[in-house]
């Protein structure tokens, strides 16, 4: 394993982190015994692994269902100096609520202190104001480390960019979670302002929201080559020195085979990833055109101040990588939960175009009269069953 100082807490952390949200059991609580034992042998199986493959950051959350409580069975039996272990809890109006939120975290884990505590989820002004506001959910994180049960303290982040750069700028926070990889770039800057402050970065899940890697079209495996789509994702990720580590939301032992190829390419990034970077490039300007693919975001609205709040640039995104990437299973799982994914992935989808008139929201767009029919040709492409976040499911 290969492993890199996190900003200012100076851990040592692995450049691969175990993510906690895919081999629990329900995303409810529910009592011990109704977790079945082959669902927690796996659990247990794969935290093994990650282990003994140097992977010893493990990562979950509060409201990822039974994951903190079957986590609770296994960490205490490894060495606690040997684990870096993180939880995050949401912040919420009542700071009082957010400490007996992470209470029953901790009572869960079945440890006495957790390495790096997030405040999870600071989407919105309103969340960010819950958790900076004088006794807000912040200070009442900080008492708690004071007392010895959280070492480091960060938040994570599906924020749009001004958001994430409004609670890194406030230099509280020693680490950010935030989503950056090959397909989504958006969040450079963020990232950039974390290392200004030296706060430590961890990607969220790259192999999942970067893509679906672990399902790929045939396209996109061959634009790819030699590499596949998830190595070449977690080799571009971080070929860049300003990102610390990956999440691996492993559902199982062998997930994290894959990533491991990784490892042996770091040195080699500058000659491997260039050509693979021009194909995927061409291909965009070749699908798509070159005025659009340069132009295609440029002065879009809000998803706020749409008319229907539809979220006008993550359509016209999930459709050009349908079109470029034949990434059209991809397209339908993000597409799909907008409507449903409130903070999270906010905004609707474009199946009411035909009643809003958009002109006035896409004035200032070189591509207004364009829009319009793109997006339908979205909804027509993407268009399926309303999906819910797995918390929600």
């Amino acid at each position: 394993m290969i492993y890199r100082r996190f900003g200012r807490t100076n851990l040592q952390m692995p450049v691969f982190s175990c993510g906690g949200m895919r081999y629990q059991f329900k995303w409810q609580d529910v009592a011990p015994e109704e977790i079945p034992q082959d669902n927690q042998e796996n659990l247990e199986a794969v935290i093994h692994r990650a282990v003994e493959l140097g992977i010893n950051h493990i990562e979950t959350a509060r409201f990822y269902g039974t994951s903190e409580m079957q986590l609770g069975k296994v960490l205490p039996k490894f060495p606690r100096e040997k684990l870096i272990v993180q939880t995050k809890v949401p912040p919420v109006a009542d700071a009082k609520e957010f400490r007996k939120t992470f209470e029953k975290s901790l009572t869960y884990l079945q440890l006495d202190y957790v390495d790096l505590l997030g405040l999870h989820g600071i989407n919105t002004a309103e969340a960010l104001d819950y958790s900076i506001n004088d006794g807000g959910c912040l200070e009442v994180a900080k008492e708690l480390q004071a007392q010895g049960k959280v070492r480091f303290i960060g938040f994570s982040t599906h924020a749009p960019l001004e958001i994430i750069l409004k609670a890194i700028n406030t230099n509280q926070f020693d680490y950010v979670n935030l989503h950056w990889y090959y397909i989504n770039q958006w969040n450079w800057s963020a990232i950039a302002a974390a290392n200004q402050l030296d706060m430590g970065v961890f990607i969220i899940s790259p192999a999942n929201k970067g893509g679906l890697l672990y399902q790929p079209s045939e396209k996109l495996v061959n634009l790819c080559q030699p590499l596949s789509p998830m190595v070449f994702n977690d080799l571009f990720c971080l070929s860049h020195f300003q990102v610390n580590t990956l999440s691996i939301g492993a559902a199982k032992p062998t997930d994290f085979d894959e990533h491991l190829k990784t490892l042996e390419l770091l040195d080699k990034a500058e000659e491997i990833l260039p050509p693979i970077i021009e194909r995927l490039e061409n291909a965009v300007r070749e699908t798509l055109g070159k005025d659009w693919a340069k132009t295609w975001d440029l002065n879009l609205p809000n998803w706020e101040e749409t008319p229907g709040q539809i979220n006008i640039k993550v359509i016209l995104w999930l459709l050009n990588l349908a079109l470029v990437y034949d990434m059209i299973e991809y397209g339908k799982m993000r597409y799909n939960l907008l409507g449903n994914g409130n903070d999270w992935f906010p905004g609707n989808r474009a199946d009411k175009l035909a009643e809003l008139d958009l002109r006035e929201c896409l004035i200032n767009s070189p591509h207004a009269d364009k829009i319009p029919q793109m997006l339908a040709k979205a909804h027509e492409m993407l268009k399926g069953e309303e999906v819910k976040r797995l918390s929600q499911s």
